[in-house]
């Protein structure tokens, strides 16, 4: 399992005292107020302050002090050890650790591997490629998903009535 975990990205400046506009790759953005520091090209740097703003966080970093500063990291991702943000809940997965994984029905047939993830505001949605580049879109909800070993990259689902062409 990857160390860092991309957390968001910095989509514009905010204001002229160097704040960040972050898009978040998280489920609770909440998280940033939590956080002492964040990673830019594996370069620390602490957070003085974050606050939530429509969809995105504004943040404001030690060290970047101006809109020309801040100009430099527009489009940069934002990493933070995996170490730094605690235990998850079970049944909920961070989505570096679920793209890769080894997508099949509890009949054994393979499917494919996870390549995205689609955040639909219901359920997620695991997008699952085949070799020959076909997509299956499988939601993620309790009926569908039988089991998740994200140690062993291995995911098995009871598909829905429809859900794969051949399976009855």
């Amino acid at each position: 399992m990857e160390k860092l975990i991309e957390i968001g990205q910095i989509v514009n400046t905010h204001g002229l005292r160097g704040d960040l506009k972050v898009m978040p790759w998280c489920d609770d953005p909440e998280i940033f107020h939590e956080l002492e520091y964040i990673l830019i090209d594996n370069k620390e740097f602490e957070i003085e302050k974050s606050s939530l703003h429509k969809n995105a966080v504004l943040l404001k970093l030690e060290g970047i002090d101006s809109i020309n500063d801040a100009e430099k990291y527009r489009n940069k991702v934002l990493f933070v050890p995996r170490d730094e943000l605690g235990e998850l809940p079970e049944g909920t997965y961070y989505i570096c650790d679920l793209l890769g994984c080894e997508v099949e029905t509890d009949r054994g047939k393979r499917l494919g591997k996870i390549c995205d993830i689609i955040k639909t505001g219901s359920n997620d949605v695991y997008v699952v490629e085949d070799e020959s580049k076909k997509q299956t879109l499988i939601p993620v909800i309790d009926e569908v998903i039988n089991s998740v070993d994200i140690e062993g990259k291995k995911i098995v689902i009871t598909p829905l009535k429809g859900l794969i062409d051949d399976e009855d």
